[in-house]
């Protein structure tokens, strides 16, 4: 990483970019501008940069659009995106996108500064790896679940449980663990909303396709199962 953290700013209002680095610099980082879209993806892929703080709206290719093709190249460089201050839409879109976080314009500086240093510390995002039974895709980052290529939409809760069961592949799960682990330890739910939800993911994940991939084991709990 070089002694001196460096912070590549993508921020097409010039005057705005260099508050920014302002701020960065006299905090201790070492800041390089781009004022638009193309530069900003030039540089994130071949300077060597610690971290891209991204403005979505750029001329020529869009925040969004440089993030994408960052990430589709594997550049895994994090990435604190700025938004409008009403861009609900547009932070769900960068997050989806591969962000690591977003900031409302307008921001203080200090503000700016403690997200920019906790990104830091979490270091570059490896790419969460695909977890894969037989033909059922699982995508932890993107949050998306497919059986082949056919898109299967899955609630948040959904999600955690399939995943939990995908990585514990052949392993019989009691519903006393699964409650544990999916819904938390602390939970007060009733055993019986793990059944529940084991229906609702047969349904999605397994009648729609006509095969059994989560298995119930009498007395014992469930598994997934190739």
């Amino acid at each position: 990483m070089g002694n001196m953290v460096r912070i590549l700013v993508v921020e097409d209002e010039v005057l705005l970019a260099r508050a920014v680095r302002r701020g960065l610099v006299d905090r201790g980082f070492d800041v390089v501008l781009a004022h638009d879209g193309h530069t900003g993806y030039c540089l994130a892929r071949e300077a060597d940069v610690d971290l891209v703080v991204l403005d979505l709206m750029l001329p020529g290719l869009s925040g969004i659009e440089v993030l994408r093709r960052l990430r589709s190249e594997r550049i895994w460089t994090p990435v604190l995106v700025l938004t409008a201050k009403d861009g609900l839409s547009d932070e769900t879109d960068a997050l989806e996108a591969g962000a690591d976080d977003y900031l409302r314009k307008p921001f203080s500086y200090p503000v700016l500064v403690a997200r920019c240093r906790a990104l830091l510390r979490r270091g570059r995002s490896e790419e969460p790896v695909e977890v894969t039974v037989g033909n059922l895709v699982l995508d932890p980052r993107r949050r998306t679940a497919r059986r082949g290529d056919v898109p299967i939409q899955l609630t948040r809760r959904e999600f955690a449980l399939l995943e939990y069961l995908m990585r514990n592949v052949g392993r019989v799960r009691s519903k006393e663990a699964i409650l544990a682990d999916v819904w938390g330890p602390d939970s007060s739910r009733d055993l019986n909303v793990v059944e529940v939800y084991i229906g609702y993911l047969r349904r999605k994940v397994d009648q729609s396709f006509g095969t059994t991939t989560v298995r119930t084991v009498r007395g014992q709990g469930y598994l997934v199962d190739a």
